[in-house]
Parts: C-alpha cells; sequence; structure tokens
C-alpha cells in the first residue's frame, strides 16, 4: 500500500513537472516577441517619419520650381524676353553707329580745319601783298637781325604743330602742344580752335569731365567762333561715355536748335535719334 502511494505521488510530481515547464517557455517566448514586434513598429515609424520629412521638402521644392515657371512664363508671354533682346540689339548697332560717326566727325573736322588754315593763308597773302606792293619774302630783313617770322605766323605755325600731332593720334602730345599754345598766344585768333583741340584731345584720352570743362569754354568765352557747334556736339559725346543721357540729349538739342545749318548737325541729328530709342 505504501509503495503505491510513493509511485502515486512520483507520478503526480513528474506530470506537474511536465506540464509546468512547457508553460514558462511559452511565457519567455511571448515576451522576446513582443520585444521584437516592438522594434519593428519603432523602426517602421522611423522610416515612416524620414519618408514623410522627404517627401514635404520634395513638395517644398516644387512649390519653388513652379513659381519660378510660373514667373519665367509670364515673362515669355508678357514679350520680355523679346524686348529686351530688342534692345540688346539696338544698344549693339546704336554703339556701332556712334563709331561710324565718331570717325565721320573726325573726318570732317580734319577737313574743317584745313580749309580754314587754307584760307587763312591765302588771304595773309593778298593782304600783304596790297599792304607792301610785293611778296612778302621780297621785303628785305632788318640790318644785323635775324630773320623773324611774324607774330601771327609764329601761332599759326604752333596750332598747325599741334594739329599735326592730333591727326596723327599723339593725343598725349597734342594736348601737350595745344595747351603750349594757350598759354603762349593767349590773344590769338586761334585760340577757339586751340581750346577744342584740347578738348578734343582731352576725349581721346578718355578723360571726359576735363574734355566737357575745356569745350565748355569755346561755348561760353568764344560763342561767335565757328568752333562752338564741333565743341557741343565733343560734349555731347562725353557725356554719353560718362552715361549722362539726359545731359548728352540736352546739349544735342540745342546744338541742332542753335546751329541747324553747322556741318556737325546731322550727326547730332543721329546721334540724338539714337539715344532717344534707347529706354
Amino acid at each position: 500500500m505504501m509503495v503505491m502511494k510513493k509511485l502515486a505521488f512520483v507520478g503526480l510530481s513528474l506530470f506537474a513537472f511536465g506540464h509546468l515547464n512547457p508553460v514558462h517557455a511559452a511565457l519567455f517566448d511571448d515576451k522576446e516577441a513582443r520585444k521584437k514586434i516592438l522594434e519593428v513598429e519603432a523602426k517602421q515609424q522611423s522610416n515612416h517619419d524620414a519618408s514623410m520629412a522627404a517627401i514635404a521638402e520634395l513638395k517644398k521644392s516644387q512649390a519653388a520650381m513652379e513659381k519660378r515657371i510660373a514667373a519665367i512664363e509670364a515673362i515669355v508671354q508678357g514679350g520680355g524676353l523679346a524686348d529686351m533682346q530688342n534692345q540688346i540689339e539696338v544698344l549693339k548697332q546704336e554703339v556701332a553707329n556712334l563709331k561710324g560717326d565718331l570717325e565721320v566727325a573726325s573726318h570732317n573736322l580734319d577737313t574743317t580745319q584745313q580749309r580754314q588754315k587754307d584760307l587763312y593763308a591765302d588771304t595773309d597773302t593778298r593782304l600783304r601783298k596790297l599792304e607792301g606792293g610785293v611778296p612778302v619774302a621780297a621785303n628785305p630783313p632788318l640790318a644785323n637781325a635775324p630773320a623773324q617770322p611774324a607774330a601771327e605766323e609764329k601761332d599759326v605755325k604752333a596750332f598747325a604743330d599741334a594739329d599735326s600731332l592730333s591727326k596723327s593720334a599723339k593725343h598725349k602730345e597734342a594736348f601737350a602742344a595745344f595747351d603750349g599754345f594757350l598759354k603762349e598766344y593767349p590773344n590769338s585768333k586761334l585760340t577757339p580752335d586751340a581750346l577744342y583741340g584740347m578738348g578734343y584731345s582731352q576725349f581721346a584720352l578718355k578723360n571726359y569731365k576735363s574734355s566737357i570743362a575745356t569745350q565748355q569754354k569755346v561755348i561760353d568765352l568764344h560763342p561767335e567762333s565757328p568752333k562752338v557747334p564741333d565743341a557741343m556736339f565733343n560734349m555731347a559725346n562725353s557725356q554719353i561715355q560718362l552715361g549722362q543721357v539726359t545731359n548728352a540729349k540736352k546739349t544735342l538739342r540745342a546744338l541742332i536748335e542753335k546751329f541747324p545749318n553747322a556741318d556737325v548737325t546731322p550727326s547730332a541729328q543721329k546721334r540724338l535719334k539714337a539715344l532717344e530709342a534707347i529706354k
């Protein structure tokens, strides 16, 4: 009887032990599974947040791009690009015209100055013949004194030398020569021409402000000189180079109004038309 009870106790213990181990193992496996699930969910949430941030950034970039496209379309539809291109082409053409006009003006200046010198020389020769009755060369020099050219001949030669330097594009030397002439012969009849020549040399040397001041002297001090229209035109060109377009237009209009028949007036009219075409 005791043996049976012992066997029954052992069997019951084995039964209980066999049933407890699987339960404990199941509980352990469930915790690990939950932990894995939480880790996966956390990782998914992190990936989701990163994806949403990337999508938001893409939407922001898309909105900016759409805004730029809308602005470009507005410009294209409004003809803005075409207008800008047209203005650029107009400017290029006007620059080419300005260069051409400058060459024409320089040629006209050379021709005018040469005519003035020829006229002066011819008039001077005729006056001397009328006064002395014989050519100048027939008048003997003073005894024991070296032959000296008359004062007028000296200033004419000095001016011609300066003018020759200007025509040879030796603008620094020409400026110095014209400046020396004005100091040596302040009362010469060629003073307006020398002032203009000095202003032109300053323009060629890109001293535009100084050129304007010099040409203004021609206008203010010698208003009856035939060099005034040329001085005004040169002044307008200097103002253009300085970006003073409004002043240049004003100078050109005054030139055209006061000197409608001057040789330089047609060039002034073209220059004014070109400036007015630029918006």
